[in-house]
């Protein structure tokens, strides 16, 4: 096998073409299989092989530094520059990451795991190397897989074309992000587009052959030198000269926008080539090594356009997601069809619920639709469902508007991806008390996916906003309770539900809280008080029964604001014990803590929580019990907690 015999970059350059298409194939195979067994992100890996290769046969890597976004689209990458065997472990503790990571390889510059991000990076190198404190040669900005529906990729193109930085960006349009891209940028034909595809006119085809030599033109630096030269001579004529420059550019700016609508790029100071078939090795090799003396002049774009989930049927014939990211499967029959399951079903069937009942209801995702659950609603509510694509601040403000308007807007995001729209919660929400209802999925300790992806800072942020209310279910029942509630409370400003990945604990209708209300859950004999918040609170019920009769438990449910009845309660107890699956260090267990001295000075608190450091990728529970926050660690709090209450009487 070919494969075997790839080491390193530099292994890609003696093979043949045919080679590398045998090669390519074997690296799908290889993708596929290891993804089977481990899981991961598998349809964007399957349409970068020939990219991937392609890059590593021009540039030189470390010396060229290629970077990644989203890094998850790196798998090949991983593979060609020597990790072949780490794929056994991929995504595992102490495994191969499913991210670019600098303490893997040299090759990895930046550990990419959330989008719209290596522009600016790409910038900052760019800048570095011209101040003659960074030895790359080349910069390559490898950016796609949805990518480009975020608005800092757009913030960082302008500054790059302003200061003419020589960066080499890879737009790899696969016209997806997780679901479709939302973006006209990268946008498929409409129906009419299509037919005329089909069955093209003359013109069509004319337009077409025109395009496709403009590009050629356009990538040959010969034309370039010579259309550089002219252009000083019309510029250096006597009188006339800068009338006719401009006339010239003129001229170009028409044709651009006859045959190549993304001229777009070219009015940001960025030039741009393509599309080109993202798939053939031959023809990106031959484009990259243009672009490589292009970019003397200045930055420049190419347009690659990819198959996402090329070479596997699974991948090919799934339409929603191309098999984005896979659990562990068969191979020879692929991955069974994707559903929602535990938190995230109840809220899918609870949302539906609501605005069956309230026409008000609408319902925002940044490119995520169908891990938060919402296909449902869309399918129900089409004309009431928004997917912004990859712009978490945009989605955010956007509810505001809505709200503004009359609306009551549900955002519905993973929790580490709401970091990214942090002033806009503030300043646009909260600020203006308007009704809007986030829903965090993937809250706390999430797993696989690494320390980018542990959704742990929400509580500590959000319970800091004046006017947020943040709640925390502790089962499924609870949160399609909490998501009832919040319709209502949202008249008074702003709420936030979030929830942890994975499967639900389940209770009957008695064991429901209601409003911003905490539930004990278990009465003891007041010797110690085990406060859990959200998925905490069956393991805080197992540390009681470990503890004995003396453990009351109380289910948090709002943690922010908290409780004054079950503070009351809390102090009453010879010690307390707190546990969240959030940031310790100014969560809601110090908070807490600070209500339960102020009127009991004399109760020690123990407060678990997860430490102020990036926590690695591994087994959700296996994480959560190295830090002490299953119902073992739980007993060993309650147990130093006692240890330090004063003597009774």
């Amino acid at each position: 096998m070919r494969l075997q015999q790839i080491r390193q970059p530099a292994d890609l350059r003696n093979l043949s073409h045919p080679e590398l298409a045998e090669l390519a194939g074997e690296i799908r195979d290889f993708i596929v299989q290891a993804v089977s067994e481990n899981a991961g992100h598998l349809g964007s890996n399957l349409g970068a092989v020939e990219l991937t290769l392609a890059l590593h046969r021009v540039f030189d890597s470390p010396t060229d530094a290629i970077l990644w976004d989203t890094g998850h689209q790196a798998y090949v990458h991983k593979i060609v520059t020597g990790r072949q065997a780490g794929f056994d472990r991929l995504r595992q503790a102490g495994g191969l990451s499913g991210y670019p990571s600098r303490e893997e390889s040299p090759h990895d510059y930046i550990e990419n795991s959330h989008a719209s991000t290596v522009l600016s990076y790409a910038f900052g190198l760019a800048a570095a190397r011209e101040a003659g404190v960074d030895a790359h040669r080349h910069i390559v900005a490898v950016i796609g897989d949805g990518s480009m529906t975020g608005g800092m990729a757009y913030e960082a193109l302008n500054n790059i074309g302003h200061s003419n930085q020589r960066v080499i960006i890879v737009l790899n349009d696969n016209g997806r992000s997780y679901a479709p891209t939302i973006s006209n940028l990268t946008a498929g034909p409409t129906a009419r587009e299509q037919a005329i595809a089909d069955h093209p006119s003359l013109p069509t085809r004319i337009t077409e052959k025109l395009s496709h030599s403009l590009t050629n033109i356009r990538l040959n630096p010969v034309y370039v030198r010579r259309q550089r030269r002219l252009e000083q001579f019309l510029r250096d004529l006597p009188y006339v000269g800068p009338q006719a420059e401009k006339s010239v550019e003129a001229f170009k700016a028409a044709v651009r926008e006859f045959l190549q609508p993304p001229s777009f790029f070219e009015a940001l100071g960025v030039r741009y080539v393509g599309p080109v078939d993202g798939h053939d090795t031959e023809e990106l090799e031959r484009t990259f090594r243009n672009a490589v003396e292009l970019s003397s002049e200045g930055p420049i774009v190419v347009h690659v356009v990819t198959q996402k989930g090329r070479g596997y049927p699974p991948a090919e014939d799934d339409d929603e997601k191309h098999l984005h990211d896979a659990p562990i499967f068969d191979p020879v029959v692929g991955p069974p069809p994707a559903v929602v399951t535990g938190y995230t079903q109840a809220f899918a069937e609870a949302i539906i619920k609501e605005a069956d009942a309230d026409a008000r209801i609408v319902a925002i995702t940044a490119a995520m639709p169908g891990p938060t659950g919402l296909l449902p609603f869309q399918a129900r509510f089409p004309d009431r469902f928004f997917d912004v694509g990859i712009a978490e601040q945009h989605a955010v403000t956007a509810a505001a508007g809505m709200a503004m308007g009359g609306l009551r807007p549900i955002v519905a995001i993973y929790s580490t991806f709401l970091n990214r729209a942090w002033d806009q919660v503030v300043y646009d929400v909260a600020m203006h008390r308007l009704p809007v209802v986030f829903c965090l999925d993937r809250a706390g300790i999430t797993g696989p996916d690494g320390a980018s992806h542990h959704g742990v800072y929400d509580m500590a942020l959000l319970s800091k906003v004046p006017g947020m209310r943040v709640l925390a279910p502790s089962s499924a029942e609870e949160l399609q309770s909490m998501l009832h509630d919040s319709i209502e409370l949202a008249d008074e400003g702003p709420i936030a539900i979030r929830w942890p990945r994975g499967s639900a604990h389940h209770v009957g209708e008695q064991e429901v809280g209601a409003g911003l209300h905490a539930r004990r859950v278990r009465q003891g004999d007041g010797s110690v008080c085990i406060i859990a918040i959200g998925k905490m609170v069956p393991d805080a019920l197992k540390a009681a029964d470990a503890l004995g009769a003396g453990a009351t438990v109380w289910d948090a449910r709002c943690c922010a604001p908290l409780d004054p009845e079950m503070i009351a309660d809390a102090c009453l107890h010879r010690a307390v014990v707190t546990v969240e699956d959030g940031i310790r260090d100014g969560g809601i267990g110090i908070a807490i803590a600070d209500k339960v001295h102020a009127a009991a000075n004399n109760v020690p608190v123990e407060v678990l929580g997860v430490p102020s450091r990036f926590i690695p990728q591994g087994s959700a529970d296996r994480i959560l019990a190295q830090l002490g926050l299953d119902a073992d660690g739980i007993a060993a709090g309650a147990r130093r907690a006692l240890a330090l209450a004063p003597p009774q009487h």
